[in-house]
């Protein structure tokens, strides 16, 4: 089956390349901003200058693709965005810790671009476990 004028998917397999292809995207825009940051400053506190940067990016990228797209959430109004980005956001926090914990173990063992791929693999897993709760907690029996 494919999507009909919903933005949900409509079969698992659809649900699990979308989902896949947001992850990519919300951890690209992630690590390019911690990048970014790197070139800028490289001093005291950068690296979670940098982790946190990027956590505040790809949680925004990643909350607008899978609202509309995974969730088909067509709330609106300022209360219903703040709620469901409060949750989002909540739900993010165990997640993040899942993912800073991976990066700066790889940061630790290897440095430089090891850090990325600690980063990559952390969010990877963190992404399996953030759409369970997000299915839950934040956007209901949606998906």
């Amino acid at each position: 089956m494919t999507a009909g004028t919903s933005g949900a998917p409509r079969s698992l397999p659809e649900l699990g390349l979308r989902y896949t292809a947001f992850a990519v995207v919300a951890t690209a825009v992630n690590l390019l901003t911690q990048w970014c940051l790197f070139a800028l400053y490289a001093g005291p506190g950068a690296v979670y200058a940098a982790l946190a940067l990027g956590t505040l990016t790809g949680l925004v990228a990643k909350y607008v693709l899978d609202k509309r797209w995974i969730f088909d959430d067509r709330s609106t109004g300022a209360a219903a965005h703040a709620r469901k980005f409060s949750l989002y956001t909540l739900m993010g926090v165990f997640t993040t810790v899942i993912f800073w914990g991976t990066e700066l173990a790889f940061d630790a063992l290897g440095g430089g671009s090891w850090r990325y791929v600690g980063g990559a693999l952390g969010l990877a897993i963190g992404y399996v476990v953030k759409y369970r709760l997000d299915r839950r907690f934040v956007f209901g029996s949606a998906s």
